[in-house]
């Protein structure tokens, strides 16, 4: 009989003894890995600013279309009038040609400069209809300078006149309107100009 409590008071105290140091292995604190230790990831800073992205048009639909026919424009002018330079034999005609090339050259620069700005590409040549005109005016020998003069001088100046008045007080974009408000004064003093040549040219025909 004492033999059998001391055997059950033995398996006791093992039974205890295995739960405790069982639960001594779930409690240890986990030994550091030895191994190089991974990359901790660097949350991206609020602050930072995105990285760049290429310029993107947000313009309004009638200025873009004002962008288009200004540039068209100024590229017909440029052209018919370096077409008068080779052609006419008119100081008068070649004078103006000059100025045309010049002042119509630096305004397509500064179109050209804003445009690319606000993400916008201008045409590089006159469009369809205004070369056909263009080839037209250089087929023609005798009376050059008065086609040249009602055509390129008169006609598309006053084309040219309404839509930069049109666009001065209907474009949206500030720096495209006062670019419209600023080259205006030009444009209508270039028309003028044309006027007074067409005139000269007719006399200067002979009768």
């Amino acid at each position: 009989m004492k033999t059998r409590t001391l055997t059950a008071a033995l398996l006791s105290v093992s039974v205890l003894g295995a739960g405790n140091f069982a639960v001594a292995q779930q409690t240890a604190p986990t030994t550091p890995s030895t191994g190089a230790p991974a990359s901790p990831t660097t949350p991206a800073s609020p602050g930072a600013p995105a990285a760049p992205m290429a310029a993107e048009s947000k313009l309004d639909g009638k200025d873009r279309d004002f962008i288009e026919n200004a540039a068209q424009s100024g590229h017909m002018e440029v052209e018919g009038s370096k077409m008068a330079l080779e052609k006419s034999q008119n100081p008068e005609v070649k004078k103006f040609a000059q100025q045309m090339i010049d002042d119509h050259g630096k305004a397509g620069q500064k179109l050209a400069a804003l445009a690319k700005s606000k993400g916008v590409d201008v045409p590089t040549d006159p469009s369809l209809m205004q070369q056909a005109k263009l080839k037209t005016l250089g087929m023609r020998d005798d009376g050059f300078d008065e086609a040249y003069a009602e055509g390129v001088g008169v006609s598309a100046h006053e084309d040219a006149v309404k839509l930069f008045e049109q666009a001065s007080n209907e474009v949206k974009d500030p720096e495209l309107k006062q670019f419209a408000t600023e080259t205006l004064p030009t444009l209508q003093q270039h028309l003028q100009m044309a006027k007074t040549l067409e005139q000269s040219v007719k006399n200067a025909k002979p009768k």
